[in-house]
């Protein structure tokens, strides 16, 4: 999950990019750090392994958001999402062309061949957990199947690139080579982040290259939130009144997989994978 920029900065910054970090640095987890963000993130990973056996149309996104505060609070954690900045649900359940943010509601109804994307956190003895799936909802189009699978592709590939030595941008140019390659669009206005004691740590892992951002390298003890968010059309997203709902500007699909990870010498350990809950 990132945060809509009016919500976090001032108005003389907005024109910058639209992330939040907090004021620590970027922080190496110690061994019990990792054993608590490890069950942080096993509890993320099982309630979305969960949402994605269970959706299906008639549903309400409401319905997931319950579902997710309920698990979450069974296995002794509480949503890190819930008030997070005023924000009302334990999940963001964004529909087809919704980017990022969109609010649980009970009016929202979920219907065959929508593109789903279900984000949530869950913080565990003071650590968060951070992960988001795109789901194909019943007899989904081509177009959503492919641009789903995509997203997922691009986060994998940028996960291939994250060991000790490597830096950001490593992950950044696996990641935009890969949506481009198949004509799809990074959105650059979000980004991943770190995650540990705080929802949004240093450092910004965008997925995009740039000079606008800082090039960190990797080392061991590092834990990010890799996010690649891709449109179907433009980069280009907007915000609705709501002040979270982000939408494409060009009313296209959107999707979204996101992991939480920890960077190891060789590679990386994936906290919140799904397969091994």
């Amino acid at each position: 999950m990132n945060l809509f920029a009016e919500l976090l900065v001032s108005a003389k910054l907005q024109a910058g990019p639209r992330i939040r970090q907090n004021r620590r640095g970027v922080e190496l987890k110690s061994a019990r750090e990792i054993t608590i963000m490890r069950q942080a993130s096993r509890i993320v990973a099982t309630v979305l392994k969960e949402i994605m056996g269970m959706v299906k149309p008639g549903m309400t996104t409401a319905d997931l958001d319950a579902y997710a505060e309920q698990r979450i609070r069974a296995m002794d954690a509480v949503p890190s999402f819930k008030g997070y900045h005023g924000f009302s649900g334990s999940i963001c359940a964004s529909i087809n062309n919704e980017v990022v943010h969109g609010i649980p509601s009970a009016k929202r109804v979920i219907r065959d061949g929508d593109l789903l994307k279900v984000d949530t956190g869950a913080c565990f003895e003071g650590y968060h957990g951070d992960s988001c799936v795109t789901i194909c909802v019943g007899d989904a189009p081509e177009e959503a199947v492919k641009l789903a699978r995509v997203a997922q592709e691009s986060l994998m590939k940028g996960l291939g690139r994250i060991k000790a030595g490597n830096t950001l941008l490593d992950i950044a140019g696996a990641v935009q080579d890969h949506v481009e390659a198949h004509g799809y669009a990074v959105v650059e206005d979000y980004t991943g982040h770190g995650v540990g004691r705080n929802l949004h740590e240093e450092p910004s892992v965008f997925n995009f290259r740039t000079k606008d951002l800082p090039n960190v390298t990797l080392r061991s003890g590092m834990t990010l939130a890799v996010e690649p968010i891709l449109n179907g059309g433009s980069k280009a997203c907007r915000t609705l009144k709501d002040r979270w709902t982000v939408v494409t500007e060009d009313g296209s699909l959107s999707a979204q997989w996101e992991h939480t990870i920890l960077v190891t010498d060789d590679g990386c350990e994936i906290l919140t994978d799904r397969d091994a809950v």
